[in-house]
């Protein structure tokens, strides 16, 4: 397992996440989890974002991709119906743009969020998801300020139009650790048996461990709209955005 290899699949997806059609072969079929391929920029899910939906094209067939089952190896699960590819088969793999992209914009403006909560009032993250265009992050904030959501707002915006630089590098484990403040969940969701992680750096804002894929600055991500902040607990606040051009 890794940033650039998993199981038989090599990670195109973190490579380059701008990619969006390659070549690939399959090498592996199973009836009951799906396509393996040698090469695959399909984000299988994880961190929170969900795996892209996409398609595979080979000898004037088309087979859509509705998901990953991930294991020792990626499995890309095709639409129910769709022809699957035999293994050594050649073909073409396409990403939904649209959705990739939206989910781009949205994991960055999730770190976005995350970064000027914790600068501002010192929140840990206990959880998240989102979808595409859409997202929520729960915080450790047991008091509010008045008018919290519409600063919030303004704040996140402020930072997405400063057109803040967003790179990704890949660190070995001990000396990723010793980043203060690189772990931003209430929990260490860092996996032992992880010899490397992945590094998002928003510049001048956000520095954390991340999985996912990203735009690479932050204007690209659009307005951020807060929703809804909402109650979790004593200690639990929800943020609610959206994403919108």
């Amino acid at each position: 397992m890794g940033v650039s290899q998993h199981g038989r699949t090599q990670r195109l997806d973190l490579a380059d996440p701008t990619l969006r059609e390659w070549d690939c072969t399959v090498v592996g079929v199973d009836p009951d989890r799906g396509i393996v391929l040698d090469r695959s920029a399909f984000y299988p899910g994880g961190g929170g974002q969900p795996p892209d939906h996409g398609v595979l094209l080979w000898q004037g067939v088309q087979t859509r991709i509705v998901g990953t089952v991930k294991g020792d190896d990626l499995h890309l699960v095709p639409a129910e119906g769709d022809p699957v590819p035999p293994v050594g088969t050649t073909v073409t793999g396409a990403l939904d743009d649209p959705r990739r992209s939206l989910l781009m914009r949205t994991h960055s403006g999730l770190h976005v969020l995350c970064g000027v909560v914790f600068r501002d009032h010192g929140a840990l993250v206990t959880g998240g998801n989102m979808e595409p265009g859409e997202a929520r992050m729960d915080f450790n904030l047991p008091q509010l300020p008045e008018g919290f959501k519409a600063t919030l707002e303004d704040a996140i915006n402020a930072e997405v139009l400063a057109d803040r630089r967003v790179d990704v590098r890949v660190l070995p484990r001990d000396e990723a650790m010793a980043i203060p403040d690189i772990i931003r969940t209430q929990t260490n969701l860092v996996p032992a048996e992880e010899t490397e992680v992945r590094i998002v750096d928003i510049t001048g804002l956000d520095v954390q461990a991340d999985g996912g894929t990203h735009v690479a600055s932050t204007k690209q991500i659009g307005r951020l709209q807060v929703v809804k902040v909402e109650n979790k607990g004593r200690q639990n606040r929800r943020v609610r955005i959206r994403v919108s051009d």
